[in-house]
């Protein structure tokens, strides 16, 4: 009895056994990261900015979803400049694009610096798949192609603009390209990017790594070219337009019903709550081709408001409040550092954008007021 008595007071004096550790809990996965451009998009062509012709129900419903820029501005009223400071997170003219980067060299107005570290290759260095669906126009030829620059999957044009949505060609020449190798694929172009973007969203929904999409619409860029369908849709509801007017409409309405495409292939692999997706046009409306910049002053190629003020949205289904606004000023720069905060990369050394995904989060960093130029460089005496 004593001898039980003693082990009993043994037992009570050691250690309790150890347990297992409490499995800690790691970082957030890192969103997937999505971002729409669209090509001369007017900030009045949207029927979420006021426009009483237009009807674009996909885009509309984007931008209600998550966080709408208030005062979004493209770096430049034309598109390389923009192009290239959406992906070096720098004023265009600091990394070699100060004007439009043409296919003949003697009306070319930029080079992309080799030397500038884009969005994409951060992104692959932090573990992305990156992929450019769409419009490239930061260079014809190495070093400044796709492939070269970050991304590991391009399938779109090299060139400035298409002459023809359905035969690509640019001066006769084919830009559209697989990778390195040169494709003439069928069918309207929006349908084409589309298309090829699902289809990377689909591939991409089983792997462990997340991507990083640049879905870069060429529409609605001259030639004013919708599909007839399209066309014969806007001409029956909104009979007092113009044809040129008409024809715009129908391009922008097309391209929304390929954005809505792009939305539901997300939603049916399941990937929406874990994407993060920016929207936003590369310079104001093409006034010529009958866009509409709303009340501001202008279009696309000027400075003035019309030219440089676009739509601009971010949305992340549960982590972004829906229906919010963002009031201060942000440029297409300002993309780069955001999204990688967002996805938790370290911002690299010499960013002229900010990020401004704190302020998204409740702590505000970026300045109410902050000086901001635009550049664009060109030729001919218009402006000399």
């Amino acid at each position: 009895m004593r001898f039980a008595l003693r082990l009993v007071l043994l037992l009570a004096l050691l250690p309790p056994p150890a347990r297992p550790a409490a499995a800690q809990p790691g970082p957030p996965p890192r969103p997937n990261l999505i971002v729409i451009l669209a090509d001369d998009l007017g900030y009045g062509d949207l029927s979420s900015y006021g426009a009483p012709d237009v009807r674009t129900p996909h885009t509309d419903a984007l931008i209600a979803s998550g966080v709408r820029l208030a005062q979004a501005y493209a770096n430049a009223p034309v598109c390389s400049p923009t192009r290239a400071a959406l992906l070096t997170g720098r004023y265009p003219d600091r990394v070699g694009a100060p004007g439009v980067i043409r296919t003949h060299p003697e009306d070319s107005w930029g080079y992309l610096d080799p030397g500038a570290v884009l969005l994409p290759r951060l992104l692959q260095q932090a573990g992305y798949h990156t992929a450019l669906v769409g419009k490239w126009h930061l260079g014809l030829e190495a070093p400044n192609l796709p492939l070269l620059r970050g991304f590991d999957v391009f399938q779109g044009f090299l060139g400035d603009m298409m002459d023809d949505y359905t035969t690509h060609l640019r001066h006769g020449v084919n830009y559209m390209r697989f990778g390195p190798d040169e494709v003439r694929p069928e069918g309207h172009a929006t349908d084409l990017f589309t298309g090829w973007a699902v289809d990377y969203i689909r591939a991409r929904a089983q792997a462990p790594a997340p991507f990083f999409l640049y879905l870069a619409y060429n529409a609605p860029h001259t030639p004013i070219q919708p599909p007839p369908a399209a066309l014969d849709r806007v001409r029956a509801r909104e009979p007092g337009l113009s044809e040129k007017r008409a024809r715009l409409v129908a391009l922008i309405e097309h391209m929304d019903e390929g954005i809505g495409r792009v939305l539901a292939a997300l939603r049916e692999t399941g990937q929406m709550e874990r994407t993060l997706i920016v929207f936003t046009s590369d310079n104001g409306g093409d006034l010529p081709a009958g866009a509409s910049c709303g009340p501001l002053r202008s279009g696309k190629g000027n400075m003035y408001e019309g030219g440089l003020r676009v739509p601009g949205a971010l949305a992340w289904q549960g982590r972004l409040p829906a229906g919010a606004a963002f009031a201060p000023p942000v440029l297409s720069m300002d993309l780069l550092p955001t999204l990688l905060d967002a996805a938790g990369v370290a911002l690299p050394p010499g960013l002229d954008g900010r990020s401004f995904w704190p302020d998204l989060n409740g702590a505000p960093t970026l300045p109410a007021e902050r000086p901001l130029y635009f550049v664009r460089r060109e030729g001919a005496e218009r402006y000399g």
